[in-house]
């Protein structure tokens, strides 16, 4: 990959536009290649870098089919389930725990 031009915060040159910015607009990159990047200065620790996309090539979001939608509902309610208990957690399982949070500490629970 080639050296990619760098701008300064908020001085891209018009028609580029971040992935973020692309999908407030309802376009994706669309399989097009980054153009250039911009940075953002940071105190103490290296710029935040974000890619720079052509918005004339950007194509539109693909929309969601219901085989999609309950695709991904599955996959959401995988990351809800306990491995252990098998019960929904309610919210997402913390990968550093790996199970819901009282079969991580079943001893604090119990004091409870």
């Amino acid at each position: 990959m080639s050296m990619l031009p760098v701008y300064s915060w908020r001085l891209a040159p018009d028609g580029l536009a971040t992935r973020r910015q692309l999908r407030a607009a309802g376009l994706r990159p669309g399989g097009q290649d980054a153009v250039a990047q911009v940075e953002r200065p940071r105190y103490r620790r290296g710029p935040l870098v974000a890619f720079l996309y052509r918005i004339e090539l950007a194509l539109p979001v693909r929309p969601m089919t219901p085989a999609r939608a309950a695709a991904l509902a599955k996959a959401n309610t995988a990351r809800r389930t306990c491995p252990k208990c098998r019960r929904d957690a309610g919210y997402v399982i913390p990968a550093a725990l790996g199970m819901c949070v009282p079969c991580a500490y079943p001893e604090e629970q119990c004091a409870a």
